[in-house]
């Protein structure tokens, strides 16, 4: 008997790190896993806000939205996808879901969708991020959705934001692996080793790994960065910035944590309580409450508010919830102010006493959206003499783990994307059992 085709074919993630686009075919069936942006590609042409891109026809022209017959919403063919998965909700796995067909479904984690769902509540619609009319399909770990001649399996995995999965698909020619972005050493490493255990017990062909962290690895861990930063915080005599991805519950509750312990409160952005508000319906996850004395709401200084945040205002303004600036500069020695670079305005009515200080407690700018001008942040902090401390700890997994992990699956062929270094990776893997494959974009490679 003449064994099926089934092919990958990658049209993101190649030699950079994010921006997946990964197709997998099996008989007929055309399903693509992760439809993110490319924060590298799109940097290489644009600076916005000043030059951004107006057409999705510039985005083709440049290269940076792929080429693919059926598959794009402005393309009158017929949908030529049967559907797309996503790993997570940053937005170089899920953020080109703008552009795809609204026949196409998007299955992705329960937390995922609220999370994108409330980022375009909050997010004006541009052309590179619009989830409206998308069919969101939602699972949770356990569940096996068919899609034409694929199985799909879910297992929740480690990252940096919460409703993160990696995936066992099921295929004509046996089993894949796809990792998406996961860790071992965040707030649930159990999550991660789980999906490794069902990863091996499949036998894949093929495993498709994200292979991020091949240089300036680091050894921490979630309760490490919580601990740093508890020691910075007891210390300061001032306020406390803190800057961090809106999206790292983490993150969050190991600052909500140290403000509580330490007497302060930590106030969030009203971008930010509206994604609580949100996940706070979650059974599975564990945020701060608004509710909490220890949470406050901090209002930027502006005339205007967009309808969302005007309602939130509203919500907890009786409450005593609502912090401006000036209520703010009173109370520094008691607050844990969560504050965007781009929000250092705010700085010129604050005021930061003498022992205040910036915690910048974020990486990567294409997972995060902190694209962050380093000389003028410096400039910034150097005017109202705040030191800054940088703690963290990455959302990928490291070298060695990695590799750990890998040997464990045991694929017959790995396949490494969202990464810059795929050679050194090739050359660090190449006595595992698995011919590493260095990819290249838009071609084909059979299983």
């Amino acid at each position: 008997m003449v064994k099926s085709e089934t092919s990958l074919t990658f049209y993101g993630g190649v030699n950079e790190i994010g921006g997946n686009k990964i197709l997998l075919q099996d008989h007929d069936t055309r399903v693509f896993f992760d439809f993110g942006m490319s924060y590298s590609m799109k940097k290489q042409f644009y600076s916005p806000p000043f030059l951004a891109p107006k057409t999705e026809k510039s985005l083709q022209e440049l290269g940076i939205l792929p080429a693919i017959e059926g598959v794009y919403k402005f393309d009158p063919a017929p949908p030529a996808v049967d559907a797309i998965f996503l790993s997570h909700g940053h937005l170089d796995h899920s953020a080109y879901l703008s552009f795809i067909k609204r026949e196409v479904p998007v299955y992705c984690g329960e937390t995922a969708c609220t999370i994108l769902q409330a980022l375009g509540e909050v997010r004006r619609t541009d052309l590179e991020f619009n989830v409206e009319d998308i069919d969101f399909h939602t699972f949770r770990t356990g569940r096996k959705i068919k899609v034409g001649s694929l199985q799909v399996e879910p297992f929740h995995v480690d990252h940096s934001i919460p409703g993160a999965y990696g995936f066992v698909i099921h295929t004509s020619n046996g089993a894949v692996v796809y990792t998406g972005d996961f860790r071992d050493h965040g707030a649930k490493p159990e999550m991660t080793h789980e999906f490794v255990e069902n990863a091996k017990e499949a036998e894949p062909v093929a495993v498709i790994t994200e292979a991020t962290n091949m240089t300036g690895a680091t050894i921490s861990s979630e309760a490490e960065v919580e601990s740093k930063l508890s020691n910075i915080v007891t210390q300061a005599e001032g306020v406390v910035l803190a800057e961090f991805a809106y999206s790292d519950v983490d993150r969050l509750n190991s600052f909500f944590h140290i403000a509580k312990k330490t007497g302060r409160c930590i106030a969030v952005s009203l971008k930010q309580a509206h994604l609580l508000e949100a996940l706070h319906k979650d059974k599975g996850l564990t945020v701060p409450d608004l509710n909490d004395d220890a949470v406050k709401v901090f209002r930027k200084s502006k005339k205007r508010f967009d309808k969302w945040e005007r309602q939130l205002i509203e919500r907890y303004e009786a409450e005593n919830k609502i912090f401006d600036v000036f209520e703010a500069s009173k109370q520094q020695c008691r607050m844990v102010l969560a504050l965007s670079f781009y929000d250092f305005e705010e700085l010129v009515a604050l005021q930061p006493a003498a022992g205040s200080c910036y915690i910048l407690s974020a990486s990567e700018p294409f997972n995060e959206e902190m694209e962050i001008d380093y000389e003028r942040l410096v400039n910034w902090l150097s005017h109202y003499g705040l030191p800054q401390y940088h703690v963290h700890v990455s959302g990928h997994m490291m070298p060695l783990q990695l590799r750990k992990a890998l040997s464990e699956i045991n694929a017959k062929r790995i396949f490494p994307v969202h990464t810059e270094k795929a050679e050194l990776f090739a050359k660090f893997m190449r006595d595992l059992r698995g011919n590493v494959t260095v990819v290249e974009k838009s071609k084909a490679y059979k299983l």
